[in-house]
């Protein structure tokens, strides 16, 4: 029997370092530092229900079982991914055992995200009753994943990407624990950036590594090795989700602020992190109508261009097209005149009630039409003096003019709004 239990494999390098005692959570100062929330509970005693929310490998998981150790309470773990009613009603009884006993339970829920609404309902009156402390962790957005109702009862705890300062600390410590293996200071360098926060991926890579070595007979890692055992870094990318919002955001947003170094690192680090450039284009196209408009229309072109160039080439030779046009989107002049104007138009028109078409402008194709005055007193503007015919209206007999349009003073709407004033000025000789 000893035998037996002597061949079980060793448990992973992350389960082997992972904290035993608060002092031990490496990051999270904002949550974890002296005088912060999760700090002050674990030093009042006065646990509480949250919903843990971050990327992975940032300690979720630990704080959880932090918890229960650090308040005496019986631990239950359940995946919400595999979980079902059963597994929730077993994890109620089990909870109502300890109780009986005087120990209360912290129940820890990972990807809580994952439970449809009454799986999540179902956890609220053992929740208010205080038989559970709920610890829930997520890597989606609470607003959006969880039940108000369950929000309400939970403080939702925004957990950040470990620092490299913090990774190093893991990393020190984990050499330590494979007898201090030695590693050059480039070699841990680029092992840091791969880790892109996570600490169980740098504890995964570590042994990896280690594994490695020992195998090749080294004494400590060099960059090449780590070029060699580690497969290239995928960066937190959760198409469709958070992250990806996030990062369409901050590109947009370094368009339109006319920041073109900005606007290359966004949009290299979707490319990098597996963004369909089909989408970036299309979000580019949306950038030349809503920011730039009519103060530079070859934006546009520009950006049509960059999306026939890429449709012919692909990528990675289509990447560069759609960056070039990302520059000239970055550096042309701004304005949203044309989408303002789109916006109050619709929103006017949405609230308005239907206006009779004024008779002036009605088709008349039949002698009826005619008879009814129908076109009767329009004038064609080609046939006018600048190509505008003076006084003329064109919308319902009772509206005014709303003046949606308002050309700002930057690139070619400076000429639009001269040509405007002209033709106002043309009308007000007129007496219109």
């Amino acid at each position: 029997m000893t035998d037996l239990f002597e061949r079980l494999p060793q448990p992973p390098l992350p389960e082997l370092l992972r904290p035993r005692k608060l002092d031990e959570e490496v990051g999270q100062a904002h949550l974890l530092g002296a005088g912060r929330p999760l700090r002050l509970a674990f030093e009042t005693g006065q646990p509480h229900s949250m919903i843990l929310w971050g990327p992975p490998g940032v300690g979720k998981t630990t704080l959880a079982r932090l918890m229960a150790d650090v308040f005496g309470h019986a631990f239950i773990s359940l995946s919400a991914v595999f979980a079902g009613v059963k597994e929730l009603r077993a994890a109620m009884e089990q909870a109502q055992h300890h109780l009986t006993r005087g120990q209360r339970t912290v129940l820890f829920v990972d990807e809580i995200h994952r439970f449809n609404k009454s799986q999540q309902d179902g956890l609220l009156p053992f929740v208010e009753s205080g038989l559970i402390v709920l610890v829930g962790a997520t890597t989606e957005n609470p607003s959006f994943e969880v039940n108000s109702a369950l929000l309400s009862r939970a403080q939702v705890h925004v957990l950040k990407p470990l620092e490299q300062d913090d990774l190093r600390q893991l990393l020190d410590r984990a050499l330590s624990h494979l007898g201090n293996l030695g590693i050059e200071a480039q070699a841990a360098t680029d092992l840091l950036q791969r880790c892109d926060g996570d600490a169980r991926r740098l504890l995964h890579q570590v042994e990896q590594l280690a594994n490695a070595a020992r195998v090749a007979g080294r004494a400590h890692i060099d960059p090449a090795l780590v070029a060699e055992v580690l497969a290239d870094s995928v960066r937190r990318f959760d198409k469709g989700g958070d992250q990806f919002y996030d990062q369409i955001s901050a590109l947009h947003k370094s368009v339109r602020g006319s920041d073109p170094d900005a606007a290359l690192y966004w949009f290299c680090r979707m490319l990098d992190a597996g963004a369909d450039p089909r989408y970036l284009m299309r979000r580019m196209i949306r950038m030349a109508w809503e920011d730039v408009g009519l103060a530079d229309p070859r934006a546009l072109q520009m950006a049509n261009d960059a999306a026939a160039t890429y449709e012919r080439l692909g990528s990675p030779e289509g990447d560069l097209a759609l960056a070039a046009a990302l520059l000239y989107l970055s550096l042309a002049p701004k304005s949203n005149a044309a989408y303002q104007a789109f916006n109050s138009a619709r929103d006017f028109v949405k609230q308005d009630n239907s206006r009779e078409v004024p008779v002036h402008l009605r088709n008349a194709p039949t002698a009826l039409m005619k008879d009814l005055g129908h076109g009767r007193g329009y004038r064609y503007a080609h046939a006018e003096p600048h190509g505008y015919a003076a006084g003329q209206r064109y919308l319902p007999d009772d509206m005014s003019d709303p003046h949606w349009y308002r050309p700002t003073d930057r690139g070619l709407e400076v000429r639009i709004a001269e040509r405007m004033a002209f033709l106002r000025g043309l009308d007000e000789a007129t007496g219109s």
